[in-house]
């Protein structure tokens, strides 16, 4: 393929070849290795200039959703947190990513997954109570950028069964980090978060993913959080989620009418910790960790 600088870059970011892809793309990375991992598996690895605009937006990001976990207490709506994030996306020229996203359009800014909920629970009038665990998801565009993450909340006193179900979920989110450096085949951070969930009697849904995210919302690759056979190496450049949806009891989802909230199919506690990482020259970074 012979490109002017001038000319659409091959990525489909819709950017000039000279803004895009043509810069030197770091001290391990040729133009032509981020050919080939967008060729074989339609992955974008970022430049520097990409990934400087991606971790601006996940600072504000997780900026938006420390404010808003600060809010859930016992009383306040799902919707009055709605609200915030909502706020707190445009009072800093940011947008909401889930905000008209998908089919049927996903109606609110932010996800409210309580309980039994795996995710994409839809903010509403129900105000939170003692003994809730509650998922808040927040996805901020801003720049041109994308960052994405979420945290638990315990309001109050919870009982045993959802607090182990919310600390398996946060652990094995951070031990499947931990392994993350250049060479690593992508399965195994189903395989950490697998090993470790089973082993606190506890399941990893299977039906929702991870994501690549930086460019565009969804991104390839997809990240199973469970065993899987993915000999994909993680490279240099490489953004993505991890957000392990763990259930106390079954591992099945099912669908409410609207077309969005999933839910565990024996009605058990499910949680989920969510980060958006980068891939460095010698390991990790937590784009989206709290300050």
């Amino acid at each position: 393929m012979n490109l002017s600088r001038n000319d659409p870059c091959w990525c489909g970011s819709g950017q000039k070849w000279k803004k895009c892809h043509y810069p030197e793309l770091g001290p391990n990375i040729e133009p032509s290795s981020a050919r080939h991992y967008f060729k074989k598996w339609k992955i974008l690895l970022k430049t520097p200039e990409q990934i400087a605009g991606i971790r601006r937006a996940c600072r504000l990001t997780a900026w938006i959703l420390q404010e808003t976990c600060k809010q859930a207490k016992e009383g306040v709506t799902t919707e009055e947190l709605n609200t915030i994030a909502h706020r707190l996306h445009i009072e800093n020229k940011a947008s909401p990513a889930p905000l008209g996203y998908g089919n049927p359009p996903y109606p609110k800014s932010i996800c409210t997954s309580l309980n039994e909920v795996i995710c994409h629970g839809i903010p509403d009038q129900r105000p939170l109570k003692k003994g809730d665990i509650v998922n808040i998801d927040v996805s901020a565009y801003f720049e041109g950028y994308f960052g994405d993450s979420s945290a638990m909340v315990m309001i109050g006193e919870v009982s045993e069964e959802k607090k182990r179900v919310v600390d398996v979920a946060r652990e094995s989110l951070y031990r499947s980090i931990a392994i993350l450096k250049p060479g690593i085949l992508l399965s195994a951070i189903g395989q950490t978060i697998e090993e470790y969930a089973s082993s606190h009697n506890c399941s990893v849904v299977n039906q929702f993913v991870g994501h690549g995210i930086g460019v565009h919302f969804h991104e390839a690759p997809d990240v199973p959080h469970h065993y899987n056979d993915l000999q994909i190496p993680l490279v240099e450049g490489m953004t993505f989620t991890i957000e392990p949806m763990i259930n106390a009891g079954v591992r099945t989802a099912v669908f409410d009418a609207d077309g969005w909230t999933a839910r565990t199919a024996d009605g058990l506690p499910s949680a989920q910790w969510e980060h958006t990482i980068l891939i460095t020259r010698n390991g990790h970074e937590i784009l989206t960790e709290w300050e």
